[in-house]
């Protein structure tokens, strides 16, 4: 794969007065990447889970969304997922330009030295950032406030704070946080405690253990630091990773050189569990990772999900649960305890306990190259998205929906006519640089090789239907004259 160049950031200097409300402000910094098998076949590839629309809004908006009353936030991913990234960033109204893309995935610690050394060469080494998981659930926002808040004042005293969480169950496939005594550090009812140290993913004895103790708390991931404290324990504890990102340069065009040399590790591996001056926030913020379909039907009657199945346990069936996008029944009979997932083209049938081992069926999914292991029907599209309905050798049927006030780009095909059917919203079609305006009940017939654009110039979504003929149909058959995303 060839080595894609990093944009050019301007990093907007934290405003206390003008973008947070609290007394420690903070640059938050979501950090989004992951495989999208946890919670197949809603989550992909190419759809990963803090993107999917498994709640009233995703993890991601959610997360970006808590994080703001603290400072504007970033977003830390990899440039595969700039399109999904630069979409809600758009729908949040947040500054493009604090997102920041890492050539390839390589763990935590390379992604928090990038960030650290983009901040330190951007002159704003001194001030508080905070590293987020971008696909957690948290459903208590004022203790989470609180405990974020005592993290910063800790940092504020040179320490690197966690937040850990109270455990609801003697979980193994959660690291664990083991703390000593409360110290003298507190914002509101929440204390920073000192750090015996951090414990691997247990066996359940030894997590039943854990929990009985009362002094061991889940690892959230969450991670609190004065930049230049955190760059300093990297240069101790890491001296190649910090040697290698020492040497980016301030417009980043050697960044893809630099991540080469970085090593694939997590920050809990390389700084965390060797690190002195460091304390833990436990707190109880009602968390979930949603790390498989176990943990949503866990929480089936919690009413956060859109959910559209409507499960009936017939003769012999119980304790069964569906999960699906549309309004459907499903009827049970003769089984218990099983998780279904229904999307258009891909169905999940598991036993419950058994849902994170759905990766085998990904695995067995990507050795037959068949589509459903990374991608869905639909495509998302910075200007929103299309889902394909029929796609045969004469013709193509698709609906297509364009977001408010976006436009896809100016483009004609050499191979295809279309005719579009509005159904929903208001815009203006461009056809040979002559203006339409359409709304519901209206059509567009598109010629063969003719200049093409449809906008949306109202506040809701415009949603029309395309019906393609030709002699190919393939998404590479555009010629872009101009494009508001400089895609070529």
């Amino acid at each position: 794969m060839p080595c894609i160049q990093v944009a050019k950031q301007r990093l907007v200097r934290l405003d206390p007065g003008a973008l947070a409300i609290y007394d420690f402000p903070m640059i938050p910094v979501v950090l989004s990447g992951g495989a999208g098998t946890r919670l197949w076949p809603l989550s992909r590839a190419k759809l990963p889970k803090q993107f999917v629309e498994l709640l009233d809004e995703s993890l991601m908006e959610k997360t970006l969304r808590r994080l703001k009353p603290f400072g504007s936030p970033w977003a830390l991913t990899v440039r595969e997922l700039e399109i999904l990234t630069g979409r809600v960033f758009r729908y949040l109204d947040l500054p493009a330009d604090q997102m920041l893309f890492e050539p390839a995935p390589r763990n935590t610690a390379p992604a928090v030295a990038l960030l650290c050394r983009v901040l330190e060469l951007r002159g704003q080494a001194n001030e508080i950032a905070a590293v987020f998981p971008a696909d957690h659930l948290v459903t208590n926002e004022t203790n989470f406030r609180e405990a974020v808040q005592t993290a910063c004042l800790a940092a504020e005293n040179g320490l690197v704070a966690t937040l850990g969480l109270k455990p609801t169950y003697a979980a193994t496939g959660f690291g664990y946080i083991e703390t000593i005594k409360p110290t003298s550090i507190m914002h509101g009812a929440h204390k920073a405690h000192e750090v015996e140290g951090f414990r691997e993913k247990p066996d359940a004895a030894t997590a039943e253990k854990f929990v009985k103790t009362g002094t061991f708390f889940w690892n959230a991931g969450i991670f609190v630091f004065r930049v230049a404290t955190m760059i300093r324990h990297f240069k101790v504890l890491m001296p190649e990773l910090w040697s290698a990102m020492s040497e980016l340069k301030t417009d980043l065009s050697n960044l893809c050189t630099v991540y080469e040399r970085a090593p694939k590790i997590s920050i809990d591996f390389g700084v965390m569990e060797k690190l002195k001056e460091q304390v833990c926030v436990p707190c109880d913020i009602g968390w979930s990772d949603l790390g498989s379909w176990d943990d949503v039907a866990a929480a089936e009657k919690s009413g956060l999900y859109a959910n559209g199945a409507h499960v009936v346990d017939g003769s012999d069936a119980g304790g069964n649960f569906a999960f699906s996008s549309e309004q459907k029944v499903f009827g049970f009979v003769g089984v218990s305890d099983v998780i279904v997932v229904d999307t258009a083209d891909a169905t999940l049938i598991a036993k419950k306990g058994q849902t994170q081992n759905v990766r085998s069926v990904v695995d067995q999914l990507s050795k037959q190259r068949h589509l459903a292991a990374t991608d869905h029907r639909f495509e998302l599209r910075p200007w929103g998205r299309f889902t394909i309905l029929k796609d045969d050798a004469h013709f193509k049927f698709k609906i297509i929906v364009v977001d408010p006030k976006a436009q896809i780009s100016y483009q004609a095909h050499a191979k295809r006519s279309e005719h579009w059917i509005f159904v929903k919203g208001a815009g203006e079609v461009v056809l040979n640089d002559k203006t339409i305006a359409v709304k519901a009940g209206g059509s567009v017939f598109i010629p063969l090789g003719a200049k093409h654009r449809v906008r949306n110039t109202g506040s809701v979504p415009l949603e029309f239907i395309e019906v393609q003929t030709g002699t190919y149909f393939g998404e590479d058959d555009i010629q872009r004259y101009q494009d508001d995303y400089n895609r070529s």
